[in-house]
């Protein structure tokens, strides 16, 4: 590794470092903060879910298209997927500083089945970040050979989010008061 791509990695690996800390705090001190007098935006869930389930489609596209030599397909396709993976993130947060949290209503083991699919959601969504920037960034470095060793571990996280934001979203929507 040459000394200028070894300071170029330690500047995108404090950038993912510092991205990868932040949007969970941010997220988390927005979704408990609520707009006084804001009109619910519960037009959003469908959006924000769809944006999810397109994005799990892409990924799957993505991964066919560079295993039949596509690459700038396959990188159009992934800058989009994390293009709309902050679109869903701005969507959520927003939902929720204008409405307030639905709860789940079914029961039994339905219930359970939809908390452990909606934990699971979201610790992987939180440990997908920093996954993500640095299989993109690996491009950038010009190292293909460690870009394609953490896609395969990325891939599968980065997919189980997106489905599992739509399987979430279809099992709450029921309850929504909107």
């Amino acid at each position: 590794m040459t000394e200028d791509v070894s300071i170029r990695e330690k500047k995108f690996n404090r950038w993912i470092t510092v991205t990868s800390i932040a949007i969970p705090l941010v997220v988390a001190l927005l979704f408990g903060y609520k707009i006084p007098n804001a009109k619910p935006l519960g037009f959003l869930p469908p959006i924000y879910a769809s944006i999810n389930g397109i994005t799990a489609i892409m990924l799957v596209v993505a991964v066919i298209a560079i295993k039949n030599g596509r690459r700038s397909l396959h990188q159009k396709l992934m800058t989009t997927c994390i293009v709309f993976s902050a679109l869903f993130l701005i969507m959520y947060v927003a939902y929720h500083m204008t409405s307030e949290t639905t709860m789940y209503g079914g029961e039994g083991t339905m219930k359970y089945i939809y908390y452990f699919i909606l934990m699971t959601h979201i610790v992987l969504s939180i440990s997908v970040i920093p996954l993500v920037l640095i299989t993109y960034s690996k491009v950038y470095l010009d190292d293909f050979e460690s870009h394609r060793l953490w896609a395969k571990y990325t891939f599968p996280i980065w997919l189980y989010v997106a489905v599992t934001g739509v399987i979430v979203y279809i099992m709450i929507s029921p309850y929504y008061p909107y």
